[in-house]
């Protein structure tokens, strides 16, 4: 207001005959400003120079998004949802099931045999031990890569099955299957597009760290990896609009830009 007082002072002397015109346009211009920046966000961008990418956090659909698609696992590779304790229908793998596979459980879990086929199991329960789903347990950070181009899925099992069907997780597994997913989207997303949903603020019960912790970690998780070599050009970290209210977007929108200044000093 001071600001504007001044300058219509210096180029409008005759205004301030009527200082009340004044002010209220200084309020005005004040709470405009204001309403502006308390907008509620549904989108931050931020480009990166070097490495030449961008990253997008934006509130919408994972499975409306075009190119390759991230979707979180647990160690067992488990798929069942006829009885919704083994997998809920209504999780992202659940949707991966319905929307991507066409309800078709044998197709997806054919998939995941042929993907895995490399990967030797650490362990094998009995049927005694857990009567539901799958029995060989695999790594931690384990990645199968399904489908075909231009829209893989990168299957990354960051989370431990307990034999109650019960999933669980922690920031050390979580950032470990991360590390084994940029590894595998770069060899096999030839830089394209990728979208992931804000994995472990789900299910999976990562009970450390709330959604906005979790979006930093895999941001800076993104980040790190691309200053070592090029992951891909894109990723877009997609909200459900039910998750959005429990993030701080201008936040995150900041802790991109200081990621990106730090990649330039980087650099």
């Amino acid at each position: 207001m001071s600001a504007l007082v001044q300058f219509v002072d210096q180029m409008f002397p005759a205004a301030l005959r009527h200082p009340g015109l004044v002010t209220a346009g200084s309020v005005a211009l004040c709470l405009a400003w204001g309403l502006a920046r308390a907008r509620p966000q549904a989108a931050v961008r931020q480009e990166f120079g070097r490495p030449g990418m961008t990253v997008v956090v934006e509130e919408g659909d994972l499975f409306d998004q075009p190119g390759h698609l991230v979707v979180g696992f647990t160690d067992t590779f488990d798929t069942l949802v006829d009885d919704g304790v083994v997998i809920n229908d209504s999780s992202v793998q659940g949707q991966l099931l319905a929307r991507r596979f066409g309800g078709d459980v044998r197709r997806l879990d054919a998939e995941l045999a042929t993907a895995l086929a490399g990967v030797a199991p650490v362990a094998r329960e009995s049927a005694r031990d857990k009567p539901r789903g799958k029995r060989d347990r695999y790594p931690i950070g384990t990645v199968a890569v399904l489908g075909g181009r231009p829209q893989l899925v990168f299957a990354v099992a960051y989370s431990r099955m307990g034999n109650d069907c019960v999933a669980s997780s922690g920031v050390q597994d979580l950032w470990h299957g991360l590390d084994r997913l940029w590894d595998a989207v770069h060899r096999h997303a030839q830089l394209e597009c990728v979208s992931m949903p804000l994995t472990g603020a789900g299910l999976a019960r990562l009970h450390d760290l709330d959604e906005d912790s979790l979006l930093r970690l895999i941001l800076l998780s993104f980040v790190v990896h691309s200053w070592e070599r090029a992951v891909c050009r894109e990723l877009r970290v997609v909200i459900r609009p039910g998750e959005l209210g429990r993030i701080d977007l201008p936040e995150a929108g900041a802790f991109l830009a200081s990621l990106a200044s730090g990649a330039r000093r980087h650099l």
